[in-house]
């Protein structure tokens, strides 16, 4: 599983010219996933991801979570993240994860963060999405689990 965590001032995600999903100060995250994943690999990830401390407190210390500040996360599922350019210039994706698969682990994914009782928008799985981000700094983190079961 591969997360990129944004911290964000306002976002969006559009679809055919229509949002379906926005938010104001929080986290957009771009998820993907690959074989072996699981739900506790989920739920170790989301653990971390709602409680990263890169929100700045009043002495402008990166110290407050998204929990903290009541922010906002608007999550896309992303499979790109499995690309594989090493080799010629057009990415193999034969680590993401099938999308029969990967959208129930996105599904958890969400509600599990929702479960923290955070405000959580997406976008369309499997959709040409349209992804507006006011990167907030910027601050941007990677987050990957340590699969021993990938392909």
């Amino acid at each position: 599983m591969k997360v990129i965590v944004q911290r964000s001032l306002k976002s969006s995600v559009s679809v055919d010219n229509k949002i379906c999903g926005k938010i104001d100060k929080g986290f957009v995250i771009l998820v993907g996933f690959t074989y072996g994943d699981d739900i506790k690999i989920i739920d170790n990830i989301v653990k971390k991801i709602v409680n990263l401390r890169i929100f700045d407190d009043e002495n402008k210390v990166m110290n407050k979570s998204v929990i903290d500040i009541n922010g906002d996360i608007l999550s896309i599922s992303q499979f790109t993240l499995y690309g594989d350019a090493r080799k010629g210039n057009r990415p193999s994706y034969i680590k993401a994860l099938k999308s029969e698969e990967a959208t129930v682990l996105y599904d958890y994914f969400n509600k599990k963060l929702e479960s923290y009782n955070i405000k959580v928008e997406t976008g369309i799985f499997g959709a040409d999405m349209k992804v507006s981000i006011t990167n907030d700094g910027p601050v941007t983190i990677i987050l990957e689990s340590e699969n021993k079961d990938e392909k």
